[in-house]
């Protein structure tokens, strides 16, 4: 029998060819799903600026947008809705990148930032700022960063020891979180009828006060964070979730992995809070709802992007929904996620795993 020869079919070389088909259709559907979210955001964007709220005429606005000056007009599109619009965007672009952080790190689609009390501390610490020190400029962000530090601190301190650190995390994290509630609640009690009518109107989460100030704040903070050390925290979480071991063989130190990890998680979604007020579910909806639409696991820049369209359809909803009533848009954004945390839990019963 004579020997195969190079000219001989190859049927397992010939299939070789096509390992990397997978990674490359995801890539695709992340693709895709961006280029659907922004499409929504453009669209709904000008919906917003011809029908927010009250309707103006198209030639108007289409004119303040080629840059011409219309009384009225220009008030209303250039200091009103382009206002919302850029703050809204940017604050759900850094609340979903929050959640995502969280959500794929601890593998848990619960543990998102309003959810495990992170939230709840950057809210308790903006508050006491408000309305024991009466801050309202950028001291208030400052606030609201350190506190959603210092209860990511307690959390972590209190759930580290172990080896269920997420479970354990997410209960410590609802445990702070209560406790924080009852803070607010008894600062809101003490505070003056005025003062605690704007702290509550700044907690359910609203883009009424945004202005372009609010938006450069946004815009510096999350391009400071995105591109300085979000890139290299992504490549730390990669490790991270081949399992702590395993990263550390790779030269990974963990322990400052994670607690770079934790403080760019928090400082994304603390400055928008301290901006906007608590825009409930965001951060727990983004990293879900893009990796359902793309099909894979959460990916952290669509994450930022579904974050920041849910933002921006909320709004319209929020201008629109009734006739003779303008909502907070954290009315809406909890509308939508109650139902949403609802169907994740019923979900995680009914596969059996965790939740």
């Amino acid at each position: 029998m004579s020997q195969p020869t190079s000219n001989d079919p190859q049927p397992v070389s010939a299939k070789a060819p096509k390992a990397p088909a997978k990674p490359l259709a995801r890539k695709n559907r992340v693709l895709r799903t961006s280029l659907w979210m922004s499409l929504a955001i453009v669209v709904t964007v000008l919906a917003y600026l011809f029908w927010g709220r009250d309707r103006l005429p198209a030639t108007e606005v289409l004119q303040v947008l080629s840059g011409q000056s219309v009384p009225g007009t220009s008030f209303i599109i250039l200091s009103d809705r382009l206002p919302r619009v850029a703050v809204g965007a940017l604050a759900g672009a850094g609340l979903g990148i929050s959640g995502a952080l969280f959500q794929r790190w601890l593998g848990n689609p619960l543990a998102s930032p309003d959810v495990i009390g992170v939230g709840y501390g950057a809210s308790a610490a903006a508050v006491l700022a408000m309305l024991i020190l009466g801050y309202t400029d950028w001291k208030l962000n400052v606030f609201a960063l350190a506190g959603g530090l210092i209860v990511a601190a307690v959390i972590y301190w209190l759930s580290a020891s172990g080896k269920r650190t997420g479970p354990r995390l997410i209960l410590a994290g609802l445990a702070i979180g209560a406790m924080l509630q009852a803070l607010i609640q008894y600062l809101l009690s003490r505070a003056e009828m005025n003062t605690a009518s704007d702290a509550m109107h700044w907690l359910t989460g609203s883009l009424s006060s945004s202005n372009w100030n609010s938006a450069l704040i946004l815009l510096i903070s999350l391009l400071v964070l995105g591109l300085f050390l979000l890139p290299l925290v992504l490549r730390q979480l990669k490790m991270l979730e081949l399992g702590e071991d395993s990263a550390a063989a790779l030269g990974v130190n963990v322990n400052r992995a994670r607690i770079l990890l934790v403080f760019v998680a928090v400082a994304m979604g603390a400055i928008p809070i301290a901006i906007t007020g608590p825009l409930a579910f965001v951060a727990f909806l983004a990293g879900p709802i893009s990796a359902v639409l793309s099909r894979g696991p959460i990916n952290i820049p669509l994450a930022g992007l579904t974050g920041a369209t849910l933002v921006i359809v909320a709004n319209f909803f929020a201008a629109n929904l009734f006739a003779d009533l303008a909502l907070p848009v954290g009315v809406i954004t909890g509308a939508f996620g109650a139902p949403f945390l609802i169907w994740i839990l019923v979900r995680a019963n009914s596969t059996g795993s965790g939740a």
